[in-house]
């Protein structure tokens, strides 16, 4: 039976794979797959499961499954190849090592910042402002302003998805029973929380990717300020008129944080500036300051546990409170979109160890030019996922000015503002408000949205001409 299969691998297995073996080879081991059926199938494995990941909303597929699973298909195939024609190449081991290596960075540094971000909502951080807001007693249009101004500079701190729950819980407490106003209100949050990310390293992972590859620097990123700004500013201008003119009822509710929550945000501000600091004066990955500022974390997350006591003190309780558990927060990190990451990396690597990246960036960045494939690069990113769209374009390494490469980092972090499903914060506030913020009452203002994005994009070439 062994020497059977053993036959069946050494005669079928080459059979398979050979037909149409018009390889063109790209170096020394590198071959040309885009016109061999096994090109043709790894494109429509990520097609298949991008539809799945698009369908998340309605299937409940977690979106992490269906690209891991792709991505261990496209590379089992490329192996097969390889295999067939006569060994295992050098050249897909070290291909998928390199591609592991740039998740691993990514998928590690976000994991201090979820952490972060876990620490600071159990400490009710993001609870206490949300009933600050509350109580103040604003007006629908103020509130309409405040929640898209709050939401611009919190994301560049805080993600993107987390800003926008924060301020839909606002939104939601203070005018759920006027459907009017929560619509515009989240469309408003969406806008600004994608725009607000747009100008800082860690306002979104696509920026982070830019930064993390050494494309940009990290006070270059700041130069998008402006240009994110206009973005928000110019579709919530049009709506504003749309907001209902009325006062909201008052609450009384008041939520004080825990011990420890401020100096939990200072440690957030010391771990990024020291993942600046190690990177850009001692020339280590970010990710290296990151994980050190993690230790800043679990060795004040030890001072809370070992002082318990006083937490029943302080929020005037009797008896024995939860510990401060530092490792409860990583656990509650967004493992699906971590892993999500993990596929999307593979999958796109994958293609472009195949070839097609390669054509790709021929036609749109040598054919189209730089700044219609930036554009374009802004648009897709409405339909499918800022991600994997950026890790293409970053895995073209096409030949651009800075100011092209902000460019694309301004319209990929944006775009995904046109659509309600073209950014996790729009998806996620569909869920959230549900019956109030749908896909079609996003759309309704795609017109005003798509003007910002336009404004903003010649905003930046104005403002930022010497940088092209």
């Amino acid at each position: 039976m062994k020497a059977i299969l053993r036959l069946a691998g050494g005669v079928l297995l080459p059979a398979l794979l050979a037909p149409g073996l018009a390889f063109a080879e790209n170096g020394a081991d590198r071959l040309d797959l885009t016109q061999h059926w096994v090109g043709f199938v790894a494109l429509g494995i990520f097609a298949v499961a991008y539809l799945f990941v698009m369908a998340e909303e309605f299937t409940h597929l977690r979106k992490s499954k269906p690209v891991i699973l792709a991505a261990g298909l496209i590379w089992g195939l490329i192996a097969a190849v390889y295999v067939a024609k006569g060994g295992v190449s050098q050249d897909v081991e070290q291909a998928v090592r390199h591609n592991l290596l740039e998740y691993a960075e990514l998928m590690l540094f976000l994991l201090v910042a979820m952490t972060y971000i876990n620490a600071m909502d159990e400490r009710l951080v993001f609870d206490s402002l949300r009933s600050w807001l509350i109580r103040k007693g604003f007006s629908f249009r103020q509130l309409f302003w405040l929640t898209g101004i709050l939401s611009f500079f919190i994301s560049p701190v805080a993600d993107n998805l987390t800003t926008a729950l924060l301020m839909c819980a606002v939104v939601l407490a203070v005018g759920g029973d006027n459907g009017r106003f929560v619509s515009i209100a989240c469309v408003n949050i969406v806008v600004a929380a994608n725009a607000g990310g747009a100008f800082s390293p860690f306002g979104d992972i696509t920026t982070l990717m830019v930064w993390q590859k050494g494309i940009v620097e990290f006070w270059s990123f700041f130069g998008l300020f402006i240009p994110a700004a206009v973005n928000f500013l110019v579709p919530a201008a049009l709506m504003h008129f749309a907001v209902p003119d009325e006062q909201p009822s008052v609450s009384d509710e008041r939520v004080d944080t825990k011990r420890g929550a401020k100096r939990i945000v200072v440690l957030f501000l010391l771990t990024i500036t020291t993942a600046v600091g190690f990177h850009n004066f001692l020339h280590l990955p970010p990710v290296v300051g990151m994980l050190t500022g993690l230790a800043y974390l679990q060795l004040f997350g030890f001072f809370l546990k070992k002082t318990a006591h006083l937490d029943a003190e302080h929020e005037g309780q009797i008896g024995d409170v939860v510990p401060f558990d530092v490792f409860s927060k990583v656990a509650r990190a967004e493992w699906d979109t971590l892993f999500f990451f993990y596929g999307v990396v593979l999958c796109v690597g994958g293609l472009g160890f195949i070839g097609y990246l390669a054509l790709t960036s021929e036609v749109m960045y040598l054919q189209w030019g730089a700044t219609s494939a930036n554009v374009a690069v802004g648009v897709l990113s409405a339909i499918v996922d800022n991600i994997p769209v950026m890790f293409a374009v970053l895995s073209m390494e096409p030949d651009m000015s800075l100011g092209q490469w902000l460019l694309v980092t301004l319209t990929a972090g944006v775009g995904g503002s046109l659509l309600s499903i073209g950014s996790a914060a729009g998806v996620a506030l569909m869920g959230q408000a549900r019956g109030y913020y749908t896909f079609f009452s996003h759309l309704k203002w795609m017109p005003a949205i798509a003007a910002g994005y336009g404004a903003s994009i010649l905003v930046h070439f104005w403002i930022n001409a010497g940088l092209f």
